[in-house]
């Protein structure tokens, strides 16, 4: 099992790779998205509406798997098992343009309902 001080979960940590966010749907059956995120060396973070079924699922189990590929080789990945910690409010959008402009993605805040979840990972495993 690596650890968060490993050279290469920090390298994945701080690229620009998307994200597969896995969340836990109602029957028991999974659901995953690709996703843009930051790592702010506490959380790992992604912006989301409040009218997916994404959060939803969140909301009801808070258990997630986040799998980030190396964008300098595919073959080397992690994947962090954790929890949504904590939701923050975003009513101005101001994550998603934060994430927005990380990924050079001209896209701005269109005025959904939108919150920060906030992941905490417990255990990282993977190709690292």
């Amino acid at each position: 099992m690596a650890d968060l001080n490993n050279p290469k979960v920090q390298k994945i940590l701080n690229s620009k790779a998307f994200a597969h966010l896995a969340t836990i749907g109602a029957k028991g059956e999974p659901n995953s998205s690709v996703m843009w995120f930051l790592w702010d060396e506490e959380y790992i973070k992604f912006t989301h509406t409040t009218e997916r079924q994404k959060y939803q699922n969140i909301k009801r189990d808070p258990r997630v798997a986040i799998t980030i590929t190396d964008p300098d080789d595919p073959y080397t990945y992690a994947e962090f098992r954790g929890v949504v910690d904590k939701v923050e409010e975003d009513p101005t959008g101001a994550f998603y343009n934060t994430l927005a402009e990380k990924y050079g993605s001209s896209s701005r805040y269109r005025g959904d309902p939108r919150v920060v979840l906030c992941v905490k990972v417990d255990r990282i495993l993977g190709y690292v």
